[in-house]
């Protein structure tokens, strides 16, 4: 535990921040999940439907600085090439 009081508060304001990102993070998460899974199921038409949702929701995580920006532009491509990926195997 730190002793000096700018570093109590840096520990309380980064739980802090912890706490705020856990709920967007987790959304994020179970959205890839959703979306992979809809993918492997073979629901490609719905998944289609899916992408301009998630990948909103990706731009907004990372506006918000739940995610960097180069890990947003890595999620959208892969999630992108798995469409394709899935298309191409129909």
């Amino acid at each position: 535990m730190p002793i000096i009081k700018s570093a109590i508060k840096r520990v309380e304001v980064n739980e802090r921040q912890q706490q705020e990102n856990r709920g967007p993070k987790s959304q994020l998460a179970n959205a890839l999940r959703k979306y992979r899974a809809t993918l492997s199921a073979g629901k490609v038409e719905e998944a289609e439907k899916f992408l301009p949702e998630l990948v909103s929701l990706v731009d907004v995580s990372a506006r918000k600085g739940i995610i960097t920006k180069d890990n947003a532009n890595r999620k959208k491509a892969n999630i992108a090439l798995a469409l394709e990926k899935a298309k191409k195997a129909e």
